[in-house]
């Protein structure tokens, strides 16, 4: 499946094509530590990656393990900002962890709902908006076909390929990518990797 779209994606979008043969090939699979990736999704939130590397690092110390719901579910909200947690990012992830461990939010179940459904079930929990649920599509559950519209970094790699003068809205994104379809995560992973190059 993977091999038969990227060979879609280099005929149907030329501009994409030379970034494809230069870059590793594309290789995303779906984690299985559901409740581990929404939530570093969530510390990783307007920060660096760095900094939420270290910020979950101290985490799972406090943890004196792996992350789990259960086990996030039971830290203090002030253990959680001594790991250099806002207040607001710590109710979000108490929130995730709760029910996760409740059962109200069953993630083992989300590989069988269907795009919406998923961001649907996911931006219930406070914090967690489209685009982190897409992201959880893309790299937790290893969809091929999200197209994250608002992804600043996509943005670029858009205005990057396509010459524009400035950002594309969302209309203007949309019909640039329609040619990635139904394949629009193997193509956005691509414009990542095109945002490395200096070319």
């Amino acid at each position: 499946m993977i091999e038969r779209g990227i060979a879609q994606l280099q005929r149907s979008d030329p501009r994409l094509a030379p970034i494809i043969e230069r870059a590793p090939r594309f290789d995303v699979r779906p984690t299985r530590n559901r409740f581990r990736a929404i939530a570093r999704s969530i510390v990783a939130q307007q920060i660096s990656t760095a900094a939420a590397a270290t910020i979950w690092q101290r985490v799972e110390a406090a943890l004196g393990e792996q992350a789990t719901a259960r086990a996030v579910a039971r830290l203090a909200p002030d253990r959680l900002r001594d790991c250099g947690l806002s207040a607001r990012k710590a109710s979000y992830l108490l929130d995730l962890a709760t029910r996760v461990d409740s059962g109200s939010l069953p993630l083992e179940r989300l590989g069988r709902v269907d795009d919406e459904g998923v961001i649907e079930a996911l931006t219930a929990v406070r914090g967690v908006g489209r685009w982190t649920a897409q992201m959880f599509l893309l790299f937790g559950l290893g969809r091929l076909d999200v197209l994250a519209v608002d992804d600043f970094g996509l943005k670029s790699a858009i205005r990057k390929l396509h010459r524009l003068e400035a950002l594309p809205d969302r209309e203007t994104f949309t019909r640039l990518a329609e040619p990635w379809r139904p394949y629009a995560s193997i193509a956005s992973w691509y414009c990542w990797r095109s945002l490395e190059s200096a070319d």
